[in-house]
């Protein structure tokens, strides 16, 4: 197995200290027109990331026998080497692209990926906000292990890409350096993945990366300042309602819906499909 280390645990005290640099800036020099820092918000995000730690660590027990089979029946391997590092986390950004953007288009999957985008504030605690069923990811990167890449290498890529994406949550940053605006995400861009306008809508899908979306018609530039938060939003901070209330409206979908093809449009097309509008028959004339 190799051996490598555990990204997210050793950036733990960044992610404190940088964001309470953040609190004191919005405090010092606020921006009228930012979202900046609500106490509530900020404590039910946190707490919704302390929970992903406990849940992750039981769904990790399933994904990893499943990875392990698959990584066991496979004869390809890639060994974990310097230069094989950069390829590995290559290729877990393209597939992150996929399964955030499933997770966008998809009900069932947006019931847990809409954790994170359920506040309207945006800050670095914004990116502690994760889900506590991710389960639902492990099949998009069955391919990489099938290639031959180790799980517990999967896993360091994976924690890669989650920490990259702290720094990008915030509105203290304007723009980067054009160059880099065009190859890498960047608070920018994902300040427009997190708006909840109609033309930024299910845009700006990238992990690292940002060319995946600029390749696959899904990127679009920052142009007015997002608004935050959810197209129904929903006013509450309890973290099991946070956690579960799009699970509970998905439920309450089914239990109206009319008939099975209803059912599976309810779980398995966009979250906000609707069945189309039962067409009443004409009259028949009646001859006189």
């Amino acid at each position: 197995m190799p051996n490598l280390p555990d990204v997210v645990l050793w950036s733990i005290p960044a992610f404190v200290l940088l964001a309470v640099i953040e609190m004191i800036s919005v405090r010092i020099h606020p921006d009228e027109d930012a979202a900046g820092y609500e106490t509530k918000d900020a404590a039910t995000s946190v707490g919704m990331g302390l929970g992903s730690l406990v849940f992750d660590f039981l769904w990790k027990i399933p994904i990893v026998a499943v990875y392990t089979a698959i990584y066991e029946l496979t004869p390809l391997r890639v060994p974990v080497l310097w230069w094989t590092i950069p390829l590995m986390l290559l290729g877990q950004d393209f597939f992150y692209y996929w399964s955030h953007r499933g997770h966008h288009v998809i009900r069932i999957l947006w019931a847990c990926h809409v954790v994170h985008h359920s506040s309207r504030r945006f800050n670095l605690t914004t990116a502690l906000r994760q889900p506590w069923t991710t389960l639902t990811v492990w099949p998009f990167y069955v391919p990489l292990v099938a290639l031959g890449v180790h799980p517990a290498a999967l896993a360091f890529c994976s924690s890669v890409n989650l920490v990259y994406q702290f720094w990008i949550h915030t509105e203290r940053i304007d723009r980067m350096p054009r160059w880099f605006e065009f190859v890498f995400n960047t608070p920018s861009h994902h300040r427009v993945h997190h708006a909840s306008q109609g033309g930024y809508l299910d845009r700006n899908f990238g992990g690292i990366l940002i060319v995946w979306d600029r390749l696959f018609g899904s990127f679009v530039p920052e142009v007015e300042r997002p608004v935050y938060g959810l197209t129904k939003n929903i006013n509450t901070f309890n973290p099991i309602k946070v956690a579960t209330h799009e699970y509970v409206a998905i439920a309450k979908d089914l239990k109206t819906a009319t008939g099975w093809r209803e059912r599976a449009g309810r779980v398995f097309r966009g979250p906000g499909w609707q069945p189309a509008a039962a067409v009443e028959p004409a009259e028949e004339s009646v001859a006189a």
